[in-house]
């Protein structure tokens, strides 16, 4: 999802992005190797398989650094002030996850914007939700 131009610049609130994803056991084994957070839950099926869950998840880190890229994308060289973010339910590799990015707003003169995100399977239940607060750069 990253190195992509953005096809909607946010200059309104309520301005919505939406992408799909299906995330991959790879990429939860390359998370794991890269962060050093090898839990069995997310990268050894036969663990996960005898949990509440019954398969690996993903990190939650892993679905946060996809928000971020995307914020990235949309805005270049902000600087995030504030960040709430909860993980209500798993998220499953192979699944066509929904990732909506939405503007809430801007504040302190037009010099931070507001996003939320959700990420949601295909049964419609939300397995991240964040709002972050972005400090815009400067103009020249």
């Amino acid at each position: 999802m990253n190195n992509t131009s953005p096809p909607i610049s946010f200059d309104r609130p309520g301005q919505t992005l939406t992408l799909t994803r299906h995330f991959t056991q790879a990429e939860f084994d390359a998370f794991a190797r890269l962060s050093g957070d090898d839990n069995p839950i997310h990268v050894d099926p036969s663990f996960a398989a005898r949990t509440r869950f019954g398969r690996p998840v993903a990190h939650g880190m892993f679905l946060f650094g996809v928000v971020t890229s995307l914020l990235e994308t949309w805005f270049p060289g902000a600087v995030q002030i504030d960040q709430s973010l909860v993980f209500p339910a798993p998220t499953f590799a192979g699944e066509a996850m929904t990732l909506e990015l939405t503007c809430l707003g801007w504040k302190n003169d037009g010099r931070e914007v507001v996003v939320k995100a959700e990420m949601r399977r295909p049964d419609g239940e939300m397995t991240l939700e964040s709002t972050t607060r972005l400090r815009l750069l400067e103009e020249s």
